[in-house]
């Protein structure tokens, strides 16, 4: 038995120093620049800004704040970390020595009128007890498959924290999106509203104008349709903007209420520049990247433990004690006893179980394989849409600002031509109409503009540092 033990150890030995090897994550090709970029700069990227260097408004950062102390998805993340960081510290226990102990006393007392007579000089009360300490239970990890099951662990430990930090990056570019959508809500009411105000003004004139003989009731009745229009827009636009505070709440981990406004759409402060950085950093930064390669790593080390499954398993078991039929003389050093048991176990017949583990292991390596290069191509795709949709972006805005100039001095001279009798209403109603229409489009392009800031920041892996 000690001579197998010996040999074991040696070939255990022999064999795991020649099978390790370091971790190294797949090779990747990264392009020189982003598309839609431009000519690249430097390395400064605008995910090296903290959340609230980007987003400016005291309130945004308010409920950012409130996001990422009470959303739920952010404390489930932080909960399978916990969850992940206990598994880490089982697994790894299991390279350490078991101590442990134990004591029994049995008390009886025998009958000598019963079934078995006790003699005589025999004691009918008689007291058994043990005191036993177990000095070691040890698995020899000669071969470092226990090792590699720890480092899967601390491979999946290190995943589920970069999950955290993809689940802090959306939480971040949520709230932030959902706020501007709710601040380009109120710039629609605000429209809305106004122009509601206007078209009733000149509503009133028109009704003035038929009393006295110049209008008639076609002109009163096409002035009726602008101004029951801009009514029917008020409602729709104030239930879109308690939905969307609703929705903000939820974001937030609150019951449905009011959220607080800071600065108008028109007045959000956005980053003088917004490069991108190199596309060889955004491995290094984006956390979902991170977090598929640290799966990576578990599965390269699940592999492996798959693969010394086919080799023995050593253990060493070893106690001391005292052990006495009375009680009194228990810890009598003629009392003491030990035990010492080594134990060597070989899988002979698996019926293919562990060619199977294996095989098993290195297809769930080969599907994470797919998913880290998926995460990566997407990666980059998500980074060239973001810069050319911001670049658009403001282009579109520039234009739709010219658009709305236009019309509104065109608006303003429609009116005046109709009082001095030059022209009909209809053109004055036609150009109010396409002025309305213009206006709020030009709310929507001005948030997407920063919707377009928002959606770069994420697709960088910006965001989720402390």
């Amino acid at each position: 038995m000690v001579l197998l033990l010996v040999m074991c150890v040696a070939q255990s030995a022999a064999v795991g120093q020649s099978g390790r090897k370091k971790y190294e994550p797949p090779k990747v090709e990264t392009p020189a620049d982003y598309r839609s970029a431009g000519a690249p700069r430097d390395a400064q990227t605008l995910a090296d800004a903290k959340w609230f260097e980007v987003f400016r408004d005291e309130k945004l950062q308010e409920l950012i704040r409130e996001a990422l102390a009470h959303n739920y998805d952010l404390r489930e993340a932080v909960a399978r970390i916990d969850a992940a960081r206990a598994s880490l510290g089982i697994t790894r226990s299991e390279q350490f020595p078991t101590v442990g102990g134990g004591a029994d006393v049995n008390a009886q007392r025998r009958s000598r009128d019963g079934a078995f007579t006790v003699p005589q000089p025999v004691e009918q009360h008689r007291t058994f007890g043990s005191v036993l300490t177990s000095l070691f239970t040890f698995a020899l990890d000669l071969r470092g498959r226990l090792k590699k099951q720890t480092a899967a662990a601390r491979a999946d430990l290190l995943a589920s924290e970069e999950a955290r930090r993809v689940v802090t990056t959306t939480i971040v570019g949520d709230v932030a999106a959902s706020y501007f959508n709710l601040r380009e809500l109120d710039f629609e009411l605000e429209i809305a509203q106004l122009t509601l105000l206007s078209r009733r003004e000149s509503l009133r004139i028109i009704k003035l104008r038929q009393e006295r003989g110049v209008s008639n009731l076609l002109e009163v009745r096409q002035a009726e349709e602008l101004v029951y229009n801009a009514t029917e827009i008020i409602p729709a636009v104030e239930q879109a903007i308690e939905q969307q505070e609703n929705f903000i709440s939820l974001l937030t981990g609150k019951s449905p209420q009011a959220v607080p406004r800071g600065d108008e759409l028109t007045k959000q402060q956005l980053p003088p520049e917004v490069p991108a950085g190199l596309p060889s950093d955004l491995l290094a930064r984006r956390p979902d990247i991170r977090s598929a390669e640290a799966e990576m790593a578990a599965a390269d080390a699940r592999i492996e433990v798959a693969r010394k499954a086919f080799f023995p398993r050593i253990s060493l078991t070893g106690f001391t004690g005292f052990e006495s039929a009375q009680l009194s003389s228990l810890f009598n050093p003629s009392r003491a006893v030990w035990g010492f048991l080594p134990e060597v176990t070989q899988p002979i017949f698996t019926g293919g179980r562990l060619k199977s583990n294996v095989r098993f292991t290195q297809a769930q390596r080969e599907f994470l394989l797919v998913n880290y290069e998926r995460t990566i191509q997407n990666a980059f795709r998500e980074v060239s849409d973001s810069l050319v949709a911001y670049r658009k972006a403001k282009e579109v805005r520039a234009q739709r600002e010219l658009l709305v100039n236009t019309l509104r001095d065109r608006a303003r001279l429609s009116y005046l031509r109709y009082n001095g009798g030059v022209s009909n209403l209809l053109e004055a109603l036609d150009a109010d109409r396409e002025l309305f229409d213009a206006e709020l489009s030009l709310a929507q392009v001005r948030r997407d503009e920063l919707l377009t800031v928002v959606g770069l920041y994420k697709a960088l892996g910006g965001g989720w540092q402390q």
